[in-house]
C-alpha cells in the first residue's frame, strides 16, 4: 500500500493548507463560525470542505485498487488525477464563487478518476474473479 500512501499524504498536504487559509482568514475577519457573509471566507471554506467530502472516498478506492495488485503505473494516474483534479478545484473555487476552468476540469478529472476506480474495482470482482 505504498502507493496509496503517497497521495494520501498529499492530499493531507492539501487539506492542512486549505484548512489553513480558512483559519488566517477567520482570524483577520474575526468570524468564529459560519462565513459572517464574507464572500471571501465563504469561498475558501467551500474549497476546503469540498476537498475534505471527496478525498476520502477516493483515497479508499485507491487503496482497493492498488490491495487489487492494479498495475502500479494505473495506480499512480488514479492517484494523480485525483490529487490534480481536487488542487484544480481549489484553486478555481479560491478565484471565483461561480463557474470557472479551474472548478469545472478539477471536478470533471476528480468525478472521472473515482469512476474509473469504481468501475475498475467492480470489473475486477465480477470479471476476472469469474474466470
Amino acid at each position: 500500500m505504498h502507493i496509496t500512501g503517497i497521495y494520501a499524504a498529499l492530499a493531507t498536504l492539501l487539506v492542512v493548507i486549505l484548512a489553513f487559509r480558512v483559519i488566517v482568514l477567520r482570524q483577520s475577519t474575526r468570524t468564529g463560525i459560519g462565513d459572517g457573509g464574507d464572500h471571501e471566507l465563504a469561498k475558501r471554506i467551500r474549497a476546503h470542505a469540498n476537498a475534505v467530502e471527496t478525498l476520502p472516498l477516493g483515497l479508499v478506492l485507491l487503496l482497493l485498487v492498488e490491495w487489487n495488485q492494479t498495475l502500479p503505473l494505473l495506480v499512480h494516474i488514479f492517484g494523480i488525477a485525483l490529487i490534480v483534479g481536487r488542487v484544480l478545484h481549489a484553486f478555481g473555487l479560491s478565484r471565483t464563487a461561480g463557474a470557472s476552468a479551474g472548478r469545472i476540469v478539477g471536478m470533471g478529472v476528480t468525478l472521472m478518476a473515482l469512476l474509473g476506480m469504481a468501475l475498475l474495482l467492480l470489473w475486477q470482482t465480477f470479471v476476472i474473479s469469474a474466470i
